[in-house]
């Protein structure tokens, strides 16, 4: 029960709760939950790093007179070192907060920026006020559960040396950590279909059109800078993740209107910063999987295609494929 209950969480990826833990080294800035890499002029990416208590990726830009950071992670100890990195870096007070989409690993950190307009779109935020109060307070009542979950993990350790399964460690005690004084901070600000920031030095939309990966998926296009953070409609060289909510058709749809922008640089949700090459290996990837599932041949499901077998997180390959099988053959 124990692993069934913690498990989603820990597929995708001590204790030091040390505030302001970023830190300037020979001119580079080091979190123990991301790596934080320069797209182009004000714009950076925040990669999360396995085991640390990012989970997915975040970022932020510059605009000249305001700055935007987009997703705040899993965890408030990973937010704390995002919001340190992007005080530090432009040396500007951060003016808007956006949350890509509902689900935890985008908005659990939003209690770091509480005092700032955090924006989302309409229905991002009623699902972060359907579901999240109830899980957290379930998460809270059961921390000896996550601790004890913990331990089981630490005696298989015992008798290996698996990095997975010591990242994974890591990340739920980055998790058991975050628990005491997890704060549900919601969005102030919502949006229907886009919303443009006029800045100094560049300009920023932020838009959804529709859900693909979740029930509404926004992106932040940066056009000065041809780059895009795309939430989880986009992963680069990792297995897309796939859930009750997802809609395969929308989210080749969507891919397919984000490859006419002119952009250089994509920033996934999980994964490396990316190209337009990258979105369409994941077209391509929805597409293989829909086909798949849809020409019920039984024998190609067992093995991951040769395409898709480097990539990280292999065990979701076969999950997205269950998960399709109930949504397009029902």
């Amino acid at each position: 029960m124990l692993k069934y209950k913690y498990r989603e969480i820990a597929l995708v990826w001590k204790i030091n709760n040390i505030s302001g833990e970023v830190k300037q080294l020979n001119g580079e800035f080091n979190s123990k939950h991301f790596s934080l890499e320069k797209v182009s002029d004000g714009v950076y990416a925040a990669l999360a790093k396995a085991g640390g208590g990012a989970l997915a990726n975040a970022g932020f830009v510059d605009l000249g007179d305001q700055v935007i950071v987009f997703d705040t992670f899993n965890t408030q100890q990973a937010s704390q070192d995002l919001r340190n990195a992007a005080d530090m870096i432009t040396n500007k007070n951060i003016t808007f907060v956006i949350n890509s989409h509902w689900h935890g690993d985008h908005i659990r950190g939003n209690q770091t920026f509480k005092d700032i307009n955090i924006i989302s779109s309409e229905t991002t935020l009623s699902m972060i006020k359907e579901f999240h109060p109830l899980r957290i307070r379930k998460q809270k009542d059961d921390i000896q559960g996550l601790t004890n979950y913990i331990e089981s993990l630490k005696n298989q350790l015992d008798k290996s040396s698996d990095l997975e399964l010591q990242n994974q460690i890591s990340f739920l005690c980055e998790l058991k950590l975050s628990l005491s004084n997890l704060e549900l901070v919601l969005p102030s600000q919502t949006f229907i279909d886009e919303l443009s920031i006029q800045g100094t030095k560049r300009n920023a939309k932020i838009f959804t059109l529709g859900g693909g990966h979740s029930y509404c998926d926004a992106m932040l296009y940066i056009s000065d800078s041809k780059a895009i953070f795309m939430g989880d409609l986009l992963f680069v060289n990792c297995h897309l993740t796939f859930f009750e909510e997802t809609n395969p058709e929308k989210w080749l749809e969507i891919l397919q209107k984000v490859k006419n922008l002119e952009i250089e640089a994509v920033i996934p949700g999980h994964g490396s910063i990316g190209t337009k090459e990258d979105i369409t290996k994941n077209i391509n990837y929805i597409r293989s999987l829909m086909s798949l599932v849809l020409g019920k041949n039984e024998n190609n499901k067992t093995e991951i295609p040769d395409l898709y077998k480097d990539w990280t997180s292999p065990e979701i390959y076969h999950q997205n494929i269950k998960r399709l099988e109930e949504s397009l053959t029902t």
